[in-house]
């Protein structure tokens, strides 16, 4: 049924663009390859809950320079160990990402507070996952549908025109999920016909630690599809490294003040364009580009021709034009009213003069 509600799903399949971009991706769901966090639970590691978070950082980044060559014995079929008793990496990654929620940095603020005592900073999320809702999504982009969208409440920013303000704000209380009935979500989803695991929200990044425990459980070959606002900590990058597949990152503003501005955001660019290059070395990429009324010479702009310019004009860019006013978009005027046709057709133009060969529009 899903194909009949969007063929371009069935379409993209032979779009040769989208398959270099992402052909990693299409030959996991496809069952040709296995996903990253099935090769990272096989890599065994030698490290002890007893040692310190910095000898366990310097045993994770020995093991990730030559994680990238693994991954292309494992993609040949030269070589896939089976699980051991050993600490795997994927279990060294858990328990940094454990220690940090002890001392929240996943994202880029870097508040600093104890969620495992139940502290709360910017994003409000404790020391339980809360998940909003889960199920087979169908407005996703062509590639990815049906995606196996997991929503989880609290976001990192505050985007006064945010659509899904409810869960990112923890209007909703969601339910609480242990690692445990996360991976059983994923398992179901992936049994359904879902092509990936989508990890979204609110935004993913404050769950990073859940995420990872919850992978250790999953048995189903699944591609993982990080879906994220792109505002995370050069540590949670590390962490990802290895776990996720795709990346389906936000590119939200310019080098300018429009992120403090609509999203309580500072330093945006900085940390955007960081995770945009570890994203593109470690993993595929999708960005997501929503053209913003009045913004497009002090983000479209630098955004489009950054993208074409550091990460390669065939990138797979998703040029959108669905925005309309929602929660507190009142409060900056030229958000108050939707796009108009002539601003993305000059978006439009923007890509093409940046020489972006690989839209989605």
């Amino acid at each position: 049924m899903w194909a009949a509600v969007r063929p371009d799903s069935i379409a993209v399949l032979k779009d040769e663009k989208c398959k270099r971009s992402l052909s990693r991706y299409f030959s996991i769901f496809q069952g040709k390859k296995k996903a990253k966090f099935l090769i990272t639970r096989s890599l065994q590691t030698n490290f002890l809950l007893g040692n310190t978070t910095e000898e366990l950082w310097t045993k994770h980044s020995q093991i990730l320079d030559g994680y990238l060559d693994h991954e292309r014995l494992t993609d040949s079929g030269t070589s896939f160990p089976m699980q051991s008793e050993e600490p795997s990496f994927l279990a060294l990654k858990t328990e940094l990402s454990k220690r940090i929620l002890s001392s929240c940095h996943f994202c880029t603020r870097r508040c600093g507070v104890d969620r495992e005592r139940g502290e709360t900073g910017f994003c409000g999320c404790g020391p339980t996952a809360t998940v909003s809702s889960f199920f087979e999504h169908m407005g996703e982009e062509p590639e990815l549908v049906p995606s196996g969208t997991i929503f989880t409440c609290g976001c990192t920013m505050r985007c006064l025109h945010c659509q899904n303000w409810t869960i990112s704000q923890n209007i909703e209380a969601g339910d609480l999920c242990s690692p445990e009935a996360l991976a059983k979500i994923v398992d179901r989803l992936r049994q359904q016909g879902c092509r990936n695991a989508n990890l979204v929200g609110g935004e993913p990044t404050p769950w990073l630690h859940h995420w990872l425990d919850a992978f250790s459980k999953v048995k189903e070959n699944v591609p993982v599809i990080w879906n994220s606002n792109s505002y995370y900590s050069h540590e949670t990058a590390q962490l990802l490294a290895g776990f996720a597949d795709v990346y389906l990152l936000d590119f939200k503003y310019g080098p300018e003040d429009c992120a403090t501005k609509i999203s309580s955001a500072p330093d945006y660019w900085s940390a955007c364009t960081r995770n945009h290059l570890a994203a593109k070395k470690y993993g595929e990429l999708i960005v997501r580009v929503l053209v913003l009324p009045g913004h497009n010479s002090c983000c479209t702009r630098p955004i489009l021709t950054w993208i074409s310019e550091n990460l390669g004009p065939e990138t797979r860019v998703n040029l959108m034009d669905q925005y309309r006013p929602e929660w507190r978009a009142h409060e900056v005027p030229e958000l108050r009213r939707r796009l108009t046709g002539s601003e993305f057709r000059e978006a439009r133009e923007i890509a093409s003069e940046a020489g972006l060969t690989n839209l989605i529009t």
